[in-house]
């Protein structure tokens, strides 16, 4: 008998309201895909209650980070701090995340990001936890905090990467294991022209639902059922099956997670 393949989706955002007219069904394409491991980044405190409504209703599947996305540090940043702050302290999270640095959208706040991302992983140390990173236009300013802040406690996932090989080998310098989505798919995408010549046990697979479909549904909704196609490109890039990348991929977000 052939056990089930599992596939784990390390980021996707469940409780987007682009799933609110139809996130049972969406949730129920991706279990019969074989994605049954949701990890699910925070992005403010706007979100952490639908978060908990999903894992209160998905318990078996969903699992939860708490954090600052870089893109929603404003002018209230130590309150959104303080949030984070507070419910670390309440309750269990499987990470930090996602955090980082955004300069692709604004670029007047990258001082405060600066800060809320050294907070942010020093809580991650302080909780012995891994951080799930956010990076847009920003590597250098990124490695220049995990060069500062590198140890054994520091640990995570580079998320959503698109960088060169150069930035690949670089973040798993600092103990990260590298995000792979939809970009893996796209012809523009380059990441696909090195990823075989990085080992598989520094890969974890990602949607980052309902953002950055894969071919062929680039530039529509994306959900965690697609990460199949994500698979299926991996799969071709190693010259393993599918269900190989699956077990794999599965195992190094375990290690990363601890679940």
């Amino acid at each position: 008998m052939e056990t089930k393949t599992i596939l784990t989706d390390t980021h996707t955002h469940l409780y987007s309201e682009e799933f609110d007219l139809d996130r049972s069904e969406m949730m129920q394409r991706a279990i019969d895909n074989g994605v049954t491991r949701f990890f699910v980044p925070a992005i403010d405190s706007t979100c952490t209650q639908s978060m908990y409504d999903l894992e209160r209703d998905y318990p078996d599947n969903v699992f939860l980070m708490m954090g600052l996305h870089p893109t929603y540090v404003k002018d209230n940043y130590l309150e959104e701090l303080q949030h984070v702050e507070t419910e670390l302290a309440k309750r269990k999270f499987v990470a930090i995340g996602e955090i980082g640095i955004d300069l692709y959208w604004d670029k007047t706040h990258l001082a405060e990001q600066q800060i809320v991302f050294r907070k942010q992983i020093q809580l991650a140390k302080q909780y012995k936890l891994p951080i799930v990173i956010h990076c847009r236009e920003a590597f250098d300013e990124i490695f220049e905090i995990l060069e500062e802040e590198k140890s054994p406690e520091l640990f995570g996932i580079f998320h959503c990467f698109s960088g060169t090989y150069e930035q690949a080998l670089q973040a798993i310098s600092y103990n990260m294991k590298l995000g792979i989505g939809g970009v893996v798919t796209f012809k523009n995408g380059k990441i696909d022209q090195f990823l075989d010549k990085i080992d598989l046990k520094h890969i974890v697979l990602e949607t980052d639902s309902p953002y950055l479909s894969p071919i062929p549904y680039r530039g529509k909704r994306n959900e965690s059922s697609y990460l199949i196609n994500v698979a299926d490109k991996l799969s071709q890039i190693y010259g393993l099956a599918v269900n190989e990348i699956a077990a794999i991929t599965t195992d190094n977000s375990a290690k990363i997670f601890g679940i």
